[in-house]
């Protein structure tokens, strides 16, 4: 087997799922949100099956969803792409995986910013890649221009950016993404830039994307999430966005890893994107009252609530909350004495793990929202050492 999965054990969001599900706890640690999406998705997917084509589409995508994805950007970042620079995937996981397994030649190094996602330093790692690490760290986990300096070195061939950051449930400043522009210039690294949180954002605030920074077009592949914009996790319909020279090597890779995506999932992202403005913007206002009705809780509680200006996430601060308990030890115990189940932020630290943080996930309807800060705030005492 290779070394690089057979080495792998179970991921703690599985876990922790796991046992939310054998022990009925709520499950506020795996990332999807209550509800159906928008209906007018669904009603577009259904009749796709039965009105159109269901055998392969063409391998980069649908052309009616390639053109609806660059005009949505066009539309919402002011993005001028064309939809021969837009590659329809199986999720924005496989879009990571091609991307990867088209760019790294083996022994390139890679910048990663900790906490990261999880699939990152082994689709690294499998493309022959190089992980080299910028640690950020709580409360405000900015990036550091020295860090980024720190990093560098003659093998240095990407960057790999996830922003809005899940967990830290963090957006890059204008002036973060400018230096991490500057360091992919002056280094001639190639940026890829997960941003499938890219919608998902509070307080007015609106996400920028590092394709539209000086120097950053033609050596940026961004990528989005129709499962993430519409809160259909399960569609798992991404796409990689590129100038054309890297958008032909990323169809390759694409193509011998899922080759395309379900034709009516395609059909109602179209419709989507082109139609349901609306609802994303509704959305983001849901989740917005989701993520302060849980702050708001958990510091009745006693909880020590960290900023959360995206993602469907915010986190706990266990030290600053005056718990004694490591991240991991906390999870297992809010699972036994309050039913609830969260996951520990050490989990997304490849190096020298922080394990004072916990992630809870707010996007849920708020009775849900209500028993767990209840069934929290019951057993504090139990939680605190």
């Amino acid at each position: 087997m290779n070394p690089i999965y057979a080495a792998m054990g179970t991921t703690v969001f599985e876990a922790m799922s796991s046992r939310a599900r054998a022990t009925g706890a709520i499950n506020l640690g795996q990332g999807f949100a209550d509800g159906r999406g928008p209906e007018a998705v669904l009603e577009a997917a259904a009749r796709a099956v039965l009105e159109k084509s269901n055998q392969y589409p063409p391998m980069p995508g649908l052309p009616e969803l390639r053109r609806a994805v660059a005009d949505h950007y066009v539309r919402h970042q002011g993005l001028d792409l064309a939809p021969d620079e837009v590659i329809v995937t199986s999720g924005a996981t496989e879009a990571l995986a091609a991307a990867l397994l088209a760019l790294i030649e083996p022994g390139d190094e890679v910048v990663l910013f900790e906490p990261l996602y999880d699939a990152y330093v082994p689709l690294v790692r499998r493309a022959g890649g190089v992980p080299r690490f910028v640690r950020l760290e709580p409360p405000h986990w900015r990036v550091d221009a020295a860090a980024l300096a720190a990093v560098a070195s003659p093998r240095t061939r990407l960057l790999l950016l996830n922003n809005p950051l899940n967990p830290a449930a963090s957006m890059c400043s204008a002036g973060e993404l400018a230096a991490i522009a500057d360091f992919c210039v002056a280094h001639d690294l190639i940026a890829v830039c997960d941003e499938v949180w890219e919608h998902v954002t509070f307080d007015g605030a609106r996400h920028l994307p590092l394709i539209g920074f000086p120097g950053m077009r033609e050596r940026t592949v961004k990528i989005g999430s129709a499962g993430k914009i519409f809160a259909l996790t399960g569609f798992k319909v991404g796409w990689m966005c590129a100038a054309p020279p890297l958008a032909r090597v990323l169809a390759k890779a694409h193509q011998f890893l899922t080759f395309t995506t379900p034709p009516n999932l395609q059909w109602a992202v179209a419709e989507g994107l082109a139609t349901q403005d609306g609802w994303v913007q509704e959305a983001r206002h849901r989740f917005q009252h989701g993520r302060d009705r849980l702050r708001a809780g958990l510091e009745r509680a006693g909880f020590a609530v960290l900023p959360s200006a995206a993602t469907y996430f915010l986190s706990v601060d266990l030290a600053a909350s005056g718990v004694e308990l490591d991240d991991v030890a906390f999870c297992d115990r809010l699972i036994d004495a309050a039913g609830v189940a969260a996951i520990p932020v050490s989990a997304f630290y490849a190096e020298r793990p922080m394990t004072r943080v916990v992630r809870f996930c707010f996007a849920k309807e708020d009775s849900v929202l209500d028993t767990a800060i209840e069934r929290i705030a019951g057993a504090r005492a139990a939680l605190e050492r």
